[in-house]
């Protein structure tokens, strides 16, 4: 993998975090909390491919440092 495209997945990573937290921060996600105990769907829709976005960015970045 090269560096752009880790780059590019660890920046989408980080952004679809931000909108996945302030996603489980809302009324809609207070409400599904309350009533079945986690997050909205769109929370976790939002979060998880975030996360694994990020990390498979920071993994492509760090291997990539090492094989320079």
């Amino acid at each position: 993998m090269n560096k752009g495209m880790s780059v590019a997945l660890l920046v989408v990573g980080i952004v679809l975090i931000g909108w996945g937290v302030s996603a489980s921060e809302s009324f809609s996600s207070d409400l599904s909390r309350i009533f079945t105990g986690s997050p909205s769907n769109k929370a976790v829709w939002l979060l998880v491919p975030g996360i694994v976005a990020a990390i498979v960015g920071l993994f492509g970045l760090l291997r990539g440092a090492k094989g320079n």
